[in-house]
Parts: structure tokens; sequence; C-alpha cells
């Protein structure tokens, strides 16, 4: 039989966890999960009352710190780096919760830092290549300046080519702080996964009639398999993005004159993208770098074309939030191939 005040004072317990507003639960000592409030199970989906703590949180670092604080009764704190479906980094706080006439019970409280990480990383990043990348820029724009109002003050061709060239630089430096914005967005809701149903085919037919002057322009001819509905759960304006990224990149990094293949399918419950062009292709020692904030091949090129450095790290980013997968398969001299997959809406 139950005993009436144990049975009250884990209400008591389950009530208070409930009010805080960190992810926490209550364990007892032979690793029965006592209390979770709704915080701890948005973090812990397999987390259930009255089952162990190790089926749910599968971290040996944080089992072994509960086996320790439950022996010597000093609190300890531990980091956690939850990989699925999303990387999240905890800090978490094992304590004794000493209860008169009973068994001693511990508290886990999950502190997120992941925010906090993401804008260190921001800060860094910025520091470390957009503040080089706006550099050149703000650089020329101010030795133009500078000409025109000294040696090319009365200078009419001058003065239109020197503004031409000014409105190019001031473009390219509104592109990079869009889309660092636009991957600060992204990274911000990384752990929310969006649902709405949107059609990859049409997307892709999309995007490709609105590049397909880009395309004309730069001699590359577009090959477009999209035959039927394949529906995604995703963000339209997400969704997007990431085709207009990839097809652009094709048109402007694969050969010229050439041609870009765009298909979509579906296989299983998973929607896929594929995005192949027959250009120079990528050496093998850069393919896994290329996710990466501002890593270029060719920086030169790739400024030359307008490119921030940003576009693929934005469409890992929102891959990963839809909860999807993006390989890079390529060849020198044999172009290269980009899947995206991301699930079907159910």
């Amino acid at each position: 039989m139950l005993d009436v005040n144990t049975a009250s004072t884990t209400a008591l317990i389950a009530a208070m966890i409930e009010a805080m507003p960190e992810p926490v639960l209550a364990v007892a000592g032979d690793g029965r999960v006592m209390a979770a409030n709704r915080h701890a199970k948005g973090v812990l989906p397999a987390l259930r009352i009255g089952g162990n703590l190790a089926l749910a949180l599968r971290d040996p670092d944080i089992l072994d710190a509960v086996d320790r604080v439950y022996v010597s009764g000093h609190t300890e704190q531990v980091s956690w780096r939850d990989r699925v479906p999303v990387e999240r980094v905890f800090d978490v706080t094992v304590a004794p919760l000493d209860r008169p006439g009973e068994d001693r019970a511990l508290v886990l409280t999950l502190r997120d830092l992941t925010e906090a990480l993401r804008v260190e990383r921001m800060r860094a990043d910025f520091v470390a290549n957009a503040s080089h990348e706006l550099r050149t820029p703000l650089a020329s724009l101010l030795g133009f300046v500078e000409t025109l109002q000294g040696p090319a003050r009365d200078d009419a061709r001058a003065r239109e080519r020197f503004l031409s060239i000014m409105a190019d630089q001031a473009r390219r430096m509104a592109r990079l702080i869009d889309d660092l914005l636009s991957l600060s967005r992204i990274e911000q809701n990384l752990h929310l996964r969006p649902d709405k149903p949107i059609d990859l085919a049409l997307t892709v037919r999309h995007v490709a009639e609105t590049l397909a002057p880009l395309a004309s322009e730069s001699g590359v001819t577009l090959a477009v398999d999209a035959p039927v509905p394949v529906i995604v759960a995703g963000e339209r304006d997400e969704i997007l993005r990431v085709v207009e990224n990839l097809v652009e990149n094709a048109i402007k990094y694969g050969a010229a004159p050439g041609r870009v293949e765009i298909g979509v399918g579906a296989q299983r419950r998973i929607g896929v993208l594929k995005v192949r062009d027959f250009g120079a292709g990528i050496a093998p020692e850069h393919l896994p770098r290329l996710t990466e904030r501002f890593y270029r091949i060719d920086a030169g090129q790739s400024r030359a074309k307008g490119g921030t450095g940003l576009g693929l790290a934005i469409v890992k980013h929102i891959v990963a939030r839809h909860r999807g997968r993006l390989t890079i398969d390529s060849d020198l001299g044999h172009g290269t191939l980009i899947t995206v997959t991301i699930p079907l809406k159910t």
C-alpha cells in the first residue's frame, strides 16, 4: 500500500517542478522518474513518469553523475550535447533532495545553452569573417567617394563609372547583411520543425522559371523533371530559399555553356530534390567544408559573381530545421550533384 505521506511528498515535488521555467525532473534512488515538468518532457520525448531515467536520457556522463550524487549528496554539473533531431547543448545540474524519513531523491535541472552558444559563435564569426568581408567594399566606397570629391569632381564620365562600381559594392554589403540576418533567424528557430504542406515540385518549377533569364544570360540550359506534386512538411519561404540557392549556384559555378538538371521525386516517406551541374567539379578536400560560413573554394570568383560565402550554410541550416539531409557528391571534371531530402507531409 502506498504511504500517504510519501504520496503527498511526491505530489508536492511534482507541483513545484511543474512551476519551474526550465526543464526539471525528479528521480528516485533506483533511477525511476518521480516527476517531470512539461519543459523536460519536451526535451526528452521518451520520458515517462515511473519509467527508468536511462531509457529517456542515454548519456553516460549524466547517469554516472546521478549515481555519484545519490551516494555523496553533493551537487554536480554536467554538460550534455543532444544531437537529435538538431544539436542542442545543455548544462545539467544534478542536486540531492533529502526527504525526512524517506530515501534520498535527486533533482535534475537542464539549462539550455544552445542560444547563448549560437550568439557567441555568431559574434566570433562576424568579427573574424563578416568584418573582413565588409572591409573591402567599404574601403572601395571610401576611395571612390574621395576621388569624386577631389580629382574627378568635374569628370562626368568618371563619375558615372565610379557611381556604378559604388552601387555594386553597396549591393554586395546589403546581400551579406541580408544573408547574416537570414542565417540568424533560421538558427534561432532551428528546434521548431515547420509542418505546413509545401509542394516541392511546384516550388522547383517556380524557381526554374524565375532563374531562366539568369540561366540564358549564362549560357546554361535548365532541365526540370518535376512532373507530379511532392508534398513535404515545411515552410514555403525557406524551401524556396533552398531551391533558389542550389539552382543559382549550379548556374553560376557550373560549366558555361552547359546544362543544369533539377529533379524532384518521392521515396517512401521522403521528398527528394536533386540539382546537378556538369561543370569542373569540386576537389575532395573541399567537400567537408562547403557548408561552413564564409568558406569559398575560389574567393575571387565567388565575390565576382555576387556570392557572400553563406549560401550553403543557409541551405544546411534550413534542411536541418526541416529534419532533412543535405549531401554533396562531386568529381573533378564530372560536375556536382547536390541532394536534399525532406520528410513528406503526413
